[in-house]
């Protein structure tokens, strides 16, 4: 059997905190193992229980998502945060990806598709909101967009790559591709590595800003 998925809520109003806890209970493998209403809660329950995944507000009075997300994992780098709001705003969405980020939801998304993007996450795969994606895409759209020459992609992680950016799990690429999904794994681990990011997330916006996504 395997271990559950130890979740930690991060929100300051307690309804949502509550309607979390109680659809994420019903799903399988996954456990809500505590819930902070605020910023440094959220750091020192964290630090106590030791979660595999925190789901993320943005808009907390005194310390924000954003800066939550920065000191979390600058103390705890293995967390997948997962964020979970509202706003679409430029000034928020960009900086919580930059603090590292590996998901980003909203708060309108279904509790399937919360559940699924916790369990994407432990297994190393990025969930984007789809109007994340294209808000990505046309911030880092080049009027003549070209990929870096140094990063020595073959044509098969180019086009890995471009499924990636477009939110297809390994699955769905290898359908799509018609390969296996440990070709799929490995193809993913080499782009990486030639791009120098530590997630598919990272490998995401590198194809966005320099012109890899059509």
């Amino acid at each position: 059997m395997e271990a559950e998925i130890k979740v930690l809520l991060v929100d300051d109003h307690e309804m949502v905190r509550i309607g979390l806890a109680a659809v994420l209970g019903t799903e399988d493998g996954i456990e809500v193992v505590g819930e902070a209403s605020n910023g440094l809660e959220g750091i020192r329950l964290a630090q106590e229980y030791k979660p595999d995944v925190v789901l993320m507000d943005l808009v907390m009075e005194g310390m924000d998502g954003i800066e939550t997300t920065r000191k979390l994992l600058a103390q705890m780098p293995e967390i997948k945060v997962i964020v979970l709001t509202s706003f679409l705003d430029d000034e928020k969405m960009y900086p919580v990806i930059e603090a590292g980020a590996f998901s980003y939801l909203l708060k309108t998304s279904r509790a399937s598709e919360i559940a699924q993007a916790i369990r994407a996450a432990v297994k190393g795969q990025s969930v984007l909101e789809q109007q994340v994606a294209v808000k990505m895409m046309n911030r880092f759209r080049q009027p003549k967009p070209v990929a870096e020459p140094h990063h020595d992609l073959t044509d098969r992680e180019m086009e890995v790559l471009q499924l990636i950016a477009a939110g297809k799990s390994n699955q769905e690429v290898a359908d799509a591709l018609f390969i296996g999904i440990k070709t799929v794994k490995f193809h993913v681990t080499n782009i990486l590595a030639k791009l120098g990011v530590e997630d598919r997330t990272q490998a995401a916006i590198y194809a966005f800003k320099h012109g890899i996504v059509e």
